[in-house]
């Protein structure tokens, strides 16, 4: 790490210390940039136990995303492969059913805890001489200069950057202090998370059962574990996170069913309000945005961390082809390229995940079998199976490098 002074220079300063922020600060670290990531969070709190019961599914894609950045030998061994992948709506007899052998050998995905995510991450950060961790500290205001973008701390440190990326999450300041709208909504559901461990192994299987309340999805974890991402009816969840430790294991239980043997709930439960968001631009005078400062979607696919990893792998890679050429960081044409780039992918899985879960989240009868008959037709189709198969996996589409498994 460098030394910290008064008056900070680097080439991009990303506001925001998460798991999409750090990436970003990884990534083009890793490539020599002058890189400085402020966060409000103190480093030690984001790796504690506590701090988030949350795990992430990490797409193929993605993966080659992390590799590329040196990130994924540090996480590799506390990841959980995806092998197969069962979809089904509640009770029904039929679902539909991935093998991640019927496309190759590689893994649909894997299952991290975040946790492990951000102490790799944290790891990874430190050995990199190019950039500077400024944690904990908060960004007071980003004012626009000529040539440079100044970054005002409020213990009155100053970062000069060409760039500020704004990683400040679903309400970010940074998006609303450029002007940037959005379109915005509260879903009426909140997700409960909690691990729990079982009798019999999963066998690197994640199963997603639709029932009228929301999704409930159970994610392999390394070792006989599975991680819960139960959603449910907003109003309904107090009364639930309430509960004695032998009835919200029975509530859990009804909806887990016993495929797994005996459930026991292991550590705390979190819970996590739903909502949507979509900033009309991901782009304004020396700042872009990435991650849930530009979009947030709804769980039911697992794909928001690896919507943000292809942000931060498109925004890197443009950001170090205008560096070896000369172009300034901040230049309207590198922005424009970004936006361009990342807006479209963007838009189509925040409207897939909004559907789908408007489509799933309800249990009337004519739309209770349209649905299950789609199910069972995608699986009596392989092309088009393969074809979603691949998608989930982040490995269609107009990829940046990193994320087609190539340099930066």
């Amino acid at each position: 790490m460098m030394a910290e002074n008064p008056d900070i220079r680097v080439e991009l300063a990303v506001v925001g210390g998460g798991l999409n922020g750090l990436a970003l600060g990884v990534a083009c670290a890793s490539v020599g940039i002058e890189v400085a990531v402020i966060d409000r969070e103190d480093p030690a709190r984001m790796i504690g136990a506590a701090f988030d019961g949350r795990t992430s599914a990490i797409a193929y894609g993605s993966k080659r995303v992390l590799d590329g950045i040196g990130l994924w030998p540090l996480v590799a061994a506390d990841a959980e492969p995806i092998l197969e992948i069962r979809v089904a709506d509640n009770n029904a007899p039929l679902f539909l059913h991935y093998d991640h052998r019927e496309i190759g050998d590689a893994p649909l995905g894997w299952i991290v805890e975040n946790r492990h995510l951000r102490a790799a991450l944290l790891a990874r950060a430190r050995a990199l001489p190019s950039l500077r961790h400024i944690a904990p500290a908060n960004v007071a205001e980003v004012v626009p200069e000529p040539g440079r973008a100044r970054v005002r701390l409020d213990d009155g440190r100053t970062i000069a950057a060409e760039l500020v990326a704004a990683a400040d999450g679903r309400d970010s300041p940074l998006r609303e202090a450029a002007g940037i709208k959005s379109l915005a909504w509260t879903y009426p559901q909140t997700s409960i998370v909690v691990t729990v461990r079982h009798e019999e192994p999963h066998r690197g299987v994640a199963v997603e059962h639709f029932l009228p309340a929301g999704p409930f999805a159970i994610l392999p974890m390394r070792g006989n574990r599975s991680s819960i991402v139960w959603t449910e009816r907003a109003a309904s969840v107090p009364g639930l996170l309430a509960l004695g430790e032998a009835e919200f294991a029975r509530e859990l239980g009804r909806r887990f069913g016993d495929f797994l043997g005996a459930l026991e709930v292991e550590g705390p439960r979190w819970s996590y309000p739903l909502s949507f968001l979509h900033a009309d631009r991901y782009v304004a005078h020396r700042l872009a945005l990435i991650g849930e400062a530009a979009h947030v979607i709804h769980p039911i696919a697992g794909q928001g961390l690896n919507l943000g990893i292809r942000d931060i792998a498109a925004l890197a890679e443009i950001l170090v082809d205008g560096r070896r050429i000369g172009r300034d960081l901040g230049d309207p044409d590198l922005l424009a390229r970004y936006q361009s780039w990342r807006r479209l992918d963007n838009i189509l899985l925040a409207g897939v995940t909004d559907g789908l879960n408007r489509l799933f989240s309800n249990s009337v009868p004519p739309v209770k079998l349209v649905r299950d008959l789609g199910l069972a037709a995608v699986g009596q189709m392989p092309p088009l199976k393969r074809f979603f198969m691949r998608h989930a996996m982040g490995t269609v589409g107009d990829l940046p490098r990193l994320a087609r498994g190539e340099r930066l």
